[in-house]
């Protein structure tokens, strides 16, 4: 429906519902970015990547399950989380004990080399998930004339859910807990007999597992391309807004992240989508360069 037949009250619920989705999209994978970080103090660059290739495996496992939808994506979930432990055993591991740099720029790499493979496998066209698993995507009218499609309503409960299962499993899980204490101090972690490449494999693969949650979510909604790591991206500000160090953090940033882009875009220009993200990330390393919710401690440690 053009903009000027709307109501104005319909616009402005109509825009919040988009940052709700939007802040949604960047918070369930900006808690990637802090999962990894708190447990091990690396960087992963290659989430982005990594969320991308979790929406391509619905792709793979859609043909294997052809007529079975829930199976496939039960699949490509699986694969999603048992190939961020493989990424930590085969690869992370040997980074152990090196410098953070040099684990940076292996993820880096990383990510290159996960392009060039979703590339030669699938090619850079569009491809439409939902169309391969035969599931439709309906709209939904909400109060005040707003929309949402289905898709992006379970992003959003989704995310709700993640958020929820994380703070229950490290407040009182074993594994949660002992995620904690490696991430507070690996050393005396270890000393107290914890496995701290069972647990740093675990958080690579529950990060991996949250970034494809986000891509499978995104491809089904509107499409996958190889340009997905973009989003990847964009998601990195909110994490750093929040405090790299904190899942609140990440969730309120990616919220401000994604509020200021939707109004931006409204109002200003479309073509600034790209540009947001950064602005409000250079406006907060201004003001707070350890974000809302992080600490100087972890910022000397970055």
């Amino acid at each position: 429906m053009p903009r000027f037949q709307l109501a104005p009250r319909t616009i402005r619920l109509q825009l919040a519902v988009n940052i709700i989705v939007l802040g949604s999209i960047y918070a369930l994978i900006a808690c990637g970015y802090v999962l990894i970080y708190r447990v091990s103090r690396v960087l992963n660059l290659a989430h982005g990547e990594l969320m991308m290739l979790g929406a391509y495996l619905v792709l793979a496992t859609a043909s294997l399950f052809n007529g079975h939808p829930v199976m496939a994506l039960a699949a490509a979930i699986l694969l999603s989380l048992l190939t961020g432990g493989l990424v930590y055993i085969f690869l992370m591991r040997k980074m152990t004990g090196e410098m953070v740099l040099a684990a940076i720029l292996t993820t880096v790499a990383l990510g290159i080399l996960i392009r060039g493979v979703v590339f030669l496998i699938w090619s850079a066209q569009q491809q439409y998930p939902a169309q391969a698993l035969g599931v439709s995507n309906p709209s939904f009218v909400l109060f005040g004339g707003a929309r949402i499609s289905f898709w992006s309503a379970a992003l959003v409960a989704t995310t709700i859910a993640v958020y929820g299962a994380l703070f229950i499993f490290l407040r009182f899980g074993r594994w949660g807990t002992r995620m904690r204490a490696a991430g507070q101090n690996p050393l005396l972690a270890a000393q107290r007999g914890i496995n701290l490449h069972g647990v740093y494999a675990l958080a690579w693969s529950l990060s991996t597992l949250t970034g494809a949650f986000a891509g499978i979510l995104m491809a089904l909604d509107s499409g996958l391309t190889s340009s997905m790591p973009v989003i990847g991206l964009k998601a990195f500000p909110a994490a750093l807004v929040g405090g790299l160090d904190s899942f609140a953090g990440a969730l309120v940033g990616a919220l401000i992240v994604a509020g200021a882009e939707v109004l931006l875009i409204y109002y200003v220009d479309p073509l600034l989508s790209d540009v947001v993200p950064f602005l409000v990330l250079i406006a907060m390393l201004i003001v707070r360069p350890w974000g809302l919710f992080g600490t100087r401690e972890e910022l000397d440690r970055v």
